[in-house]
């Protein structure tokens, strides 16, 4: 594997898998998102770098595959496999964790935030619900579906934005101006092709449960989702009902534990 260069830009997340940095494309006004696979000291050398090139060149083909097949997340600008580097769209916005968390558990009058934004949260759960479900019927799995891996994007934003908007506005999105943004899935780092229920059923139910322990008066919410992906996925009837069993299976690990 070629040996690690310096990356001109910020960096925003640093995990086990990947670092993550916010920079330029070619232009200074085109801004990008650098996804770096570190080398792992810990494996074989050979090893490493053939599991860093499959994993780097299958994200890369998911976004590609998910853009070309209608569902929103990030272009793909370039790929060095070798280095265990992509290049992507820098995709401007709230993540739908940020946004829940500004209107949910920032609202502080319960009966205010019920009147105010109900129509708009309903909204973006329907979004949402018809987005996985578009996922699922081309057949691919997120791996990590989160509420911090859901963004919102502005129609028509290439990425930059006046700082103005930078800087906490970006979450205050109207009732009235909602529907100028998109859903958006980013970080396909787990993701697979798979036509399997079971896989997908398992997809939602990471969402839930994430969904559920970061935003616990969500709940109602998160229904919509369902009802949404059972009008918008063709096999949705067999894969809500393996959700059942998910959970099932879920409940009685931990109560095991």
């Amino acid at each position: 594997m070629a040996p690690p260069r310096p990356i001109d830009g910020t960096l925003l997340k640093q995990g086990a898998e990947a670092h993550v940095y916010k920079s330029t494309f070619l232009l200074p006004t085109v801004p990008c998102l650098i996804k770096v696979r570190p080398t792992k000291p810990y494996r074989h050398a050979t090893l490493d770098m053939r599991l860093t090139k499959h994993r780097c060149v299958s994200e890369a083909r998911l976004l590609n595959r998910c853009r070309s097949m209608g569902v929103l997340c990030p272009a793909v600008y370039f790929v060095d496999e070798k280095r265990g580097e992509i290049i992507m769209e820098w995709i401007e916005g709230p993540s739908v964790r940020d946004f829940l968390h500004s209107h949910l558990d920032g609202a502080s009058d319960p009966d205010k935030e019920q009147n105010s934004i109900d129509v708009q949260l309903d909204s973006l759960m329907e979004a949402i619900g018809q987005t996985i479900g578009k996922l699922h019927d081309i057949d691919i799995i997120h791996g990590d579906l989160t509420t911090s891996n859901i963004m919102l994007k502005r129609r028509g934003n290439s990425g930059s934005m006046p700082e103005a908007q930078q800087t906490g506005p970006a979450l205050a999105i109207t009732e009235e101006s909602f529907s100028d943004f998109d859903v958006v899935l980013i970080d396909f780092g787990l993701g697979q092709v798979s036509n399997s229920d079971e896989d997908k059923a398992v997809d939602l139910y990471v969402l839930e449960r994430a969904f559920l322990s970061t935003h616990p008066r969500a709940t109602r919410l998160f229904n919509i989702i369902l009802d949404s992906y059972k009008r918008n996925c063709l096999g949705s009837a067999v894969v809500l009902r393996r959700l059942q069993e998910v959970r099932l299976r879920g409940r009685k690990k931990s109560m095991i534990g």
